[in-house]
């Protein structure tokens, strides 16, 4: 049970890691502009988007960001972020 455990949690942190990844991506094509097509920036977002979005789009759904001026705030990210931190605390405290 301790193994199937820790390799959920292993599992949430990669996850949680290509988050973050996406944050950075997105980022930089707002800094950057626009990634030429097949560069390794585009290459690699098209990889993390297709991995993050199935789990974000849904939420994204329900909870639509939230336009403070100019500025959307997604919520979605920060709802899967959190329930992520969230399921590794409880999985934590079960081993």
């Amino acid at each position: 049970m301790g193994l199937v455990l820790w390799l959920v949690s292993l599992a949430l942190l990669a996850f949680q890691v290509l988050l973050l990844a996406r944050v950075a991506l997105d980022w930089s094509f707002v800094l950057a502009g626009p990634a030429a097509a097949g560069s390794v920036r585009n290459r690699l977002a098209v990889g993390v988007r297709a991995i993050t979005e199935p789990v974000l789009a849904p939420v994204r759904r329900a909870l639509p960001p939230v336009r403070m001026g100019g500025v959307s705030l997604d919520l979605a990210f920060i709802v899967v972020f959190l329930a992520i931190i969230l399921l590794r605390a409880v999985i934590g405290a079960l081993y």
